[in-house]
């Protein structure tokens, strides 16, 4: 595949892409990474977030810390990404390739979707203080049913929005134009208490249309990173994600800590609205799940262009 230059909107300003070497003022050595500051005087992320390269995941998650801090002014925004359901499901490789204007990244030449209910609280600016977060009020929380593939650009692998279901009417005006993001407006209706063992969740995008209906068991909760080379790692350790919206395609990165998470029992008692939008999706087969309490402080990078 050829593989074209990650840049950004400016076009004067380059982004180290997957095939660039880090510039020198963030090198490899972690260490060496200024932390951004968060407009208040301190910095980006908490006191103990340098990561350990014991385990594979977190090796995932520092090069993404890396690659984010690459570039100057990065990170744009914070979050709390917050008790996420994962579902993943096996779909024919070829037909959804054709849904997805980059190259597949594929594990044992399977092609994976997997849809991740959560609830976004508390995005501000990175930089700013109060007044910032104060403006971004309106658009600070969502719940959010995102259905993502997962694909590779050059050497940096990445995840694709096939759609994104969110109940927030501002937010859907502005994903589209801003990020390249596929939202929709839905109605969303999460309880994720692992806290009493309950995990269910619904979606539908019309009141009385086809819907997405889970309920998932979670049995004694203990959360831990994903194993090393493990399906879960390859589904859940992610930290790029590919957009394309009209002509223009476009990247942004995040950082967050390695997902702690279990693998839950899920099943799907209404999948309707899926098989309305992709028909594909008939052949889709539920292969795991995974429940996490989520990320606190995720930094959200700036969206670049792809040349």
């Amino acid at each position: 595949m050829h593989c074209e230059t990650l840049s950004n909107e400016k076009p004067d300003e380059r982004v180290s892409g997957p095939n660039e070497k880090f510039p020198g003022r963030h090198s490899a050595n972690r260490s060496a990474s200024p932390l951004p500051s968060d407009g208040r005087g301190g910095s980006c992320c908490s006191a103990g977030a340098k990561l350990s390269p014991s385990i594979g995941d977190e090796l995932h998650s520092d090069a993404a810390r890396r690659r984010l801090l690459s570039v100057k002014g990065e990170p744009l925004f914070f979050a709390d990404w917050l008790r996420p359901v994962f579902i993943h499901y096996e779909v024919p490789a070829a037909e959804l390739q054709r849904e997805v204007p980059f190259e597949l990244d594929l594990r044992d030449g399977r092609a994976y979707v997997s849809l991740v209910a959560f609830t976004m609280r508390g995005m501000r600016p990175c930089r700013g203080g109060g007044f910032a977060a104060w403006l971004f009020r309106p658009i600070a929380a969502n719940d959010y049913l995102n259905v993502r593939t997962y694909v590779r650009h050059g050497d940096e692998p990445g995840i694709y929005f096939l759609s994104e279901w969110m109940n927030n009417p501002f937010s859907v005006r502005l994903g589209p134009v801003t990020f390249g993001l596929p939202y929709r407006f839905g109605k969303l209706n999460y309880q994720h208490q692992h806290e009493t063992e309950i995990l269910r969740g619904s979606i539908q995008e019309k009141i009385g249309g086809p819907a997405f209906a889970y309920e998932a068991a979670l049995e004694k909760p203990g959360f831990v990173p994903c194993a090393a080379d493990s399906l879960d790692e390859f589904l859940l350790e992610r930290y790029t994600a590919f957009t394309a919206h009209k002509t223009k395609r476009r990247f942004f990165r995040i950082w967050h800590r390695p997902w702690k998470q279990q693998a839950i029992d899920a099943s799907v008692s209404d999948d309707r609205l899926l098989r309305e939008v992709w028909p594909w999706f008939s052949s889709a087969s539920l292969v795991a799940a995974n429940y996490s309490p989520g990320a606190r402080e995720v930094w959200m990078g700036r969206a670049h262009r792809i040349a």
